[in-house]
């Protein structure tokens, strides 16, 4: 494991032991992020157990998606293979304290760990549109559906709601044009097909309540421990835009959620966003730069963020400038782009005098790494040539009976299996429907005639009491969002809102303020 002294988490040394160099992890400067790079196979996986192993002992929480499926053995003990007592003795090291840590698995298909959900509305249009693949004239349209369903007072929580919403946004997309704008009926069918291919992918399981809450992260066990938090990410690496954006999306609630607490004495939690590159591939402009201001921001909340990725190229030079603590694992330079990485990892790592970092990184082994890390004034340490720390724990994935034990024992444990299926968009447009119905079926009509509009581009309610005066403060719209307004809409909002339990209603009530907080970051209103 890599062990804590007084320095900090010490991660790495040179080979000749104690005596020589030795690499540590300030947790004050943790919250400065940080990046792992290195080629398949060179050792990122061991060094970010042996990180997360660091974290843990010092009573910070993890989080990490495990890509491949042999990160969930840091929740055992580990033991001296001979492999390992083989690598202990040519590098230097003392034989680790082995040690489990305590962990609690997650899963969007809650498969092999608890459910993880969120709801569409708290996901946002720029997300959604960016995990659809949509381009800029359908994200405009996406937009405006969230719009709609605001205006509406209707609740955006899975993905029946979106379809259906999209639905009743296309087949009276004429009604809408004043207010709204066009309404191209093939943006709103791409916008289906797209929906069509996540659920198939398994991905509209991903949507609904109970929503996860965030805080439920940042535990500890009874010897004060942080919880290591592992999502099993081996099928929904399959998906990389349903994976991208989740990771971003969790991100972005830890930037909402926590409050504003500038630089501990450690980290509230470590975010530790492996496969990096695929958040970046292909994004446009406007969703690098919000990224790079939530990595910016989140500083401050006491978050430490690590990218793990292959390639240093891979994350954006605006975003790279924010990683302050790196640790570089062998590249291989066969191809121009391979020299090019290599240049531009040395090249953004402080420089040794005794050391061409450009020529060790082609040449490093694997679990040895190029290391620099902030020091106690907040500076670069010089790039050292070291060997990881070999973890505590067990190396390698754990067996299914334990991975049962596992989620049975957690501090979760039922609390977001059951899913909950309330009243929202789709329930109120095929009320809507049905009332048509029978008001046709009453007047002795064969066909129900569609409700008229409003210039606003809403259904007019049958029967209305006095109509209520027109204000739109903020004020207003709250009071209308708890029940208060006069239309019928909004009352049936406020009535399922107050029926909700007290976090969804932190999160409906306030929406539109709230997503005025996270819209700032990720572009535009976050409905």
């Amino acid at each position: 494991m890599a062990s804590i002294q007084d320095e900090g988490i010490l991660i790495a040394q040179h080979a000749a032991g104690k005596s020589a160099v030795q690499c540590f992890l300030r947790p004050d400067k943790a919250n400065r992020h940080g990046l792992i790079t290195g080629a398949t196979g060179t050792g990122k996986t061991i060094t970010l157990q042996s990180l997360a192993e660091g974290f843990s002992a010092l009573g910070v929480p993890v989080f990490m998606a495990d890509v491949k499926g042999d990160l969930t053995g840091i929740s055992q003990k580990g033991a001296l293979t001979e492999k390992l007592g083989k690598i202990i003795k040519e590098r230097g090291f003392e034989e680790p304290a082995f040690s489990s840590f305590p962990t609690t698995l997650w899963d969007v298909f809650g498969k092999q760990g608890h459910p993880v959900r969120a709801t569409v509305s708290d996901l946002g249009p720029l997300l959604l549109a960016r995990m659809l693949n949509l381009n800029e004239t359908q994200a405009g349209v996406l937009q405006l559906v969230f719009k709609i369903a605001d205006d509406d007072g209707l609740l955006l929580l899975d993905m029946k709601d979106l379809r259906a919403m999209c639905q009743d946004v296309g087949d009276n997309a004429a009604s809408y044009t004043t207010e709204y704008g066009n309404i191209s009926a093939a943006s709103i069918g791409a916008i289906q097909r797209g929906l069509m291919q996540i659920e198939e992918q398994g991905g509209d399981q991903f949507f609904g309540e109970p929503m996860l809450n965030i805080e439920d992260f940042m535990q500890t066990d009874g010897s004060g421990k942080g919880v290591v938090n592992i999502l099993a990410a081996d099928k929904l690496m399959q998906s990389p835009r349903l994976y991208a954006t989740f990771l971003l999306w969790m991100l972005s609630e830890l930037f909402e959620a926590l409050p504003e607490v500038g630089d501990l004495d450690k980290p509230k939690l470590v975010f530790f966003f492996d496969e990096a590159h695929l958040l970046f591939a292909d994004a446009p402009k406007v969703l690098i730069e919000r990224i790079e201001l939530v990595v910016r921001l989140v500083r401050s909340k006491g978050v430490g963020v690590f990218f793990v990725t292959q390639n240093p190229l891979d994350i954006p030079d605006s975003v790279l400038a924010q990683l302050g603590n790196r640790v570089q694992h062998a590249l291989r330079a066969f191809t121009p782009r391979d020299q090019k990485a290599v240049k531009s990892a040395a090249d953004t790592m402080r420089a040794n005098p005794g050391l061409d970092v450009a020529t060790a990184i082609t040449e490093l082994g694997v679990g040895e790494a190029l290391v620099s890390l902030m020091d106690e004034k907040g500076r670069p340490s010089l790039t050292e040539r070291v060997f990881v720390i070999p973890p505590a724990s067990q190396i390698g994935p754990i067996t299914p009976e334990q991975r049962k034990t596992l989620i049975t024992e957690s501090i979760v444990a039922g609390v977001y299996e059951k899913a909950v299926d309330r009243e929202s968009a789709f329930e109120a447009l095929k009320g809507r429907t049905q009332n048509r119905a029978a008001a046709a079926a009453e007047a002795g009509g064969d066909v129900a005639p569609a409700a008229p509009r409003t210039r606003a581009g809403r259904a007019a309610p049958a029967a209305e009491p006095e109509a209520a005066p027109a204000g739109g403060g903020i004020l207003d719209s709250i009071g209308d969002m708890l029940g208060g307004g006069a239309r019928r809409s909004r009352a049936s909002v406020g009535e399922q809102l107050i029926k909700s339990a007290a976090s969804s209603i932190g999160r409906e009530v306030g929406r539109q303020i709230i997503r005025g907080v996270l819209g700032s970051i990720l572009g535009g209103s976050k409905r």
